[in-house]
């Protein structure tokens, strides 16, 4: 649990250091407030559509009794949008992150400047950036729904459903989460997707205690505009950590 609280602290610690730079805070905040308007206008017309898809869906109950349809069709329909809200949030932070790379990465440099262990000069442009960016957050989004999916379905059995899932699922989007956030810095040290699992993979409930809390507060509206930037910055900070140490620290 002591690696968790860490965790923690350091999504609280970047925040105070925001705070104290206004200015890293707005350009984190920019390709956020973007995203955001983008999503939102996805969730809402989702939101106003989702009994027609939930029948577009379920045809094989087109001619149940009519008590039997519509809870079919309901259950469908919340699993449907649990579904698309999970995807949207590690959809926001993977498009923010591609979008925003050059913001991003100048945000990660001053941090990093500041904690004294920032690596080798790297040449990372903005197409670079936006490629790996997106490349690795879709591959990101497809390997959370092969747990968020059997978790939402799981979500329908009583009582369970209803105290250990919601536990899973917002620890399983955490650490899917964490390991967006952490793309820059172990960017700018040449790590990619894989090495950057097997480096967090040692430092989980590390990266847990950053990615529980960012989940959380993304999930509000609006309030990802300056949750995002936020988490960001500790992500920088657990990526600092967790390389400490580690063989990708020494040939930085």
């Amino acid at each position: 649990m002591r690696d968790f609280a860490t965790g923690v602290r350091m999504f609280v610690r970047g925040l105070g250091i925001l705070l104290r730079s206004p200015r890293l805070l707005l350009i984190g905040a920019l390709p956020a407030a973007l995203t955001a308007v983008l999503l939102l206008g996805g969730i809402i017309a989702l939101f106003y559509w989702i009994d027609d898809l939930a029948a577009l869906v379920t045809p094989f109950a087109e001619d149940w009794a009519a008590g039997w349809r519509e809870t079919v069709r309901g259950v469908t329909g919340v699993a449907i949008f649990g579904g698309a809200l999970v995807v949207g949030l590690l959809g926001f932070t993977a498009l923010t992150l591609a979008v925003g790379g050059p913001f991003y990465e100048h945000i990660a440099e001053k941090v990093e400047d500041d904690l004294g262990g920032a690596p080798a000069e790297t040449d990372l442009s903005g197409g670079r950036l936006f490629w790996w960016g997106l490349r690795d957050g879709v591959l990101l989004v497809v390997r959370s729904l092969l747990f968020t999916i059997p978790l939402l379905v799981a979500g329908f059995i009583p009582v369970i459903g209803q105290t250990v899932v919601p536990v899973l699922l917002t620890l399983v989007t955490a650490w899917f989460l964490t390991l967006e956030l952490v793309a820059v810095p172990c960017y700018r040290r040449g790590l990619d997707l894989k090495r950057r699992r097997e480096l967090l993979r040692g430092r989980r409930t590390l990266a847990l205690g950053l990615g529980t809390p960012a989940a959380l507060l993304t999930a509000i509206p609006l309030a990802a505009i300056i949750v995002m930037p936020v988490a960001f910055v500790g992500g920088v900070l657990v990526a600092h950590e967790a390389l400490r140490g580690s063989p990708a620290h020494s040939k930085s």
